[in-house]
């Protein structure tokens, strides 16, 4: 019998999800996006766009993704919380400078690294307290336990340093929710899988033992930001805490893969992170405007579903991408994978801009292949022996008091710190008891 005895109609057919659950067990995962920072502009032909974000949120809500999710639209960070990292003369400058106003601050310009690549455009003030603020509210549903994984995609700018903006990033975000992680949790790990060195995360924290920032990346010396070398490994209490793995153009995605998770395995159980932050840069994809790799989304994808397999605490960003069609495609469909779901390959057939999708309108491209891979075994080889020996400094995770926050960060009131320190003295008994704990011993 070829027909099917029962058929649907096109209403039943059309409440159908597009998506199958993988599994009973589903973390409690929450999605933070504000729908106005996507319609920032930083000029025409600038390979920014913000735009990326609103297809993004188009492909997520196709693909009824929401329904797997707790989904908030966080308001847009202050000007204090911004202090927190970055100099009160650079956010003074940032919110008062304007398209129509530079000639009058022309001679401050150079000062704050204001160019092409990190142009002034209208709205650029709230452009980054919006993207900042969705961070922040994702750490702080991480840090209360309402959320297992928050999701973040607007965030994830690795660059901006404390008084200046850099390659195309204003505010850092990224740094700011660590340091909100900080007074909560004893370890941070950050890991970075954008196609440029993660330098504005490992600078901010070079020089303590409580983050412990991993970065792969492009690198020849003169490739953006011309930082990270296997041999940048911070300083001070910090020496071995940074991590950082340089490749050339062409990394396939099993290449890509095998390193990752030959590195970070080893490196999670050394370190023994009580929460993780993931930058998803989608620029380290294979065919994107200024990118250099052969990655496909899956391949991408995997990397993201392998940190999440340790059931860490987790806060997952976005970062670069210069292809919007693509950008979208991957984080809908790191999206599925923080919601343990399984979506089909073709892309819904009522999501507006369904057309820059054309020609296969599928959710998984062919993006590999397209440039040759410089990366031999041996080379890679060479990488990950000299990065597993660096972790046998380690010497297990560091002890450390709650109380220790890196210098200058700390903006609490003495209330505020109290009440705090007496939140971390518990969590830390807590903490050293799992950690001191025998192999294969049930903790109570």
């Amino acid at each position: 019998m070829t027909e099917d005895t029962f058929f649907t109609d096109a209403k039943t057919q059309k409440k159908k999800p597009l998506y199958q659950p993988n599994s009973i067990y589903s973390p409690h995962v929450s999605y933070h996006y504000n729908p106005n920072v996507g319609e920032y502009h930083y000029g025409v032909k600038h390979p920014m766009k913000p735009f990326r974000l609103m297809l993004t949120d188009h492909l997520v809500i196709g693909y009824k993704l929401y329904e797997k999710m707790d989904v908030y639209i966080p308001k847009p960070a202050s000007r204090d919380e911004l202090l927190n990292f970055h100099s009160e003369d650079y956010v003074d400058f940032l919110q008062k400078i304007t398209p129509d106003n530079l000639s009058k601050y022309s001679n401050l310009l150079k000062d704050f690294n204001i160019g092409d690549d990190c142009p002034v455009f209208e709205g650029v003030y709230d452009y980054s307290k919006l993207y900042t603020g969705a961070s922040l509210d994702a750490t702080s549903k991480l840090i209360s336990g309402a959320s297992d994984i928050a999701i973040n995609w607007s965030g994830g700018l690795h660059h901006a340093k404390k008084s200046e903006p850099s390659g195309f990033c204003y505010v850092n975000d990224i740094v700011l929710s660590i340091l909100d992680l900080l007074r909560y949790h004893p370890r941070v790990l950050y890991i970075d899988i954008d196609l440029h060195h993660g330098d504005g995360v490992q600078e901010a924290f070079n020089t303590t033992d409580r983050v412990m920032t991993v970065s792969f990346h492009k690198y020849n010396g003169l490739f953006f930001p011309g930082t990270g070398n296997v041999d940048e490994v911070g300083v001070g209490k910090g020496k071995h805490y940074a991590i950082n793995v340089p490749l050339n153009d062409g990394i396939d995605d099993e290449s890509y893969i095998r390193l990752f998770k030959s590195i970070m395995d080893p490196l999670i159980t050394s370190f023994k992170p009580t929460v993780i932050v993931q930058q998803c840069g989608a620029d380290s994809l294979g065919c994107d405007r200024l990118g250099c790799f052969n990655l496909n989304i899956k391949a991408h994808g995997e990397c993201v579903k392998f940190i999440k397999s340790f059931g860490i605490p987790l806060l997952v960003l976005g970062g670069g991408g210069y292809t919007p069609r693509n950008v979208s495609r991957l984080w809908c469909y790191e999206t599925s994978i923080m919601t343990d779901v399984t979506l089909d390959s073709k892309l819904p057939e009522n999501i507006p801009f369904r057309n820059f999708f054309n020609p296969d309108c599928s959710l998984h491209p062919n993006l590999g292949d397209k440039l040759d891979n410089k990366n031999s075994r041996k080379y890679l080889e060479n990488v990950r022996t000299k990065i597993l020996e660096q972790l046998r400094f380690l010497n297990g995770a560091p002890s450390v008091q709650m109380s220790e926050i890196p210098p200058d960060f700390s903006k609490l009131s003495k209330e505020e710190e109290d009440e705090i320190n007496e939140l971390n003295n518990e969590e830390r008994m807590i903490i050293d008891a799992k950690d001191n704990a025998r192999i294969g011993e049930l903790e109570a």
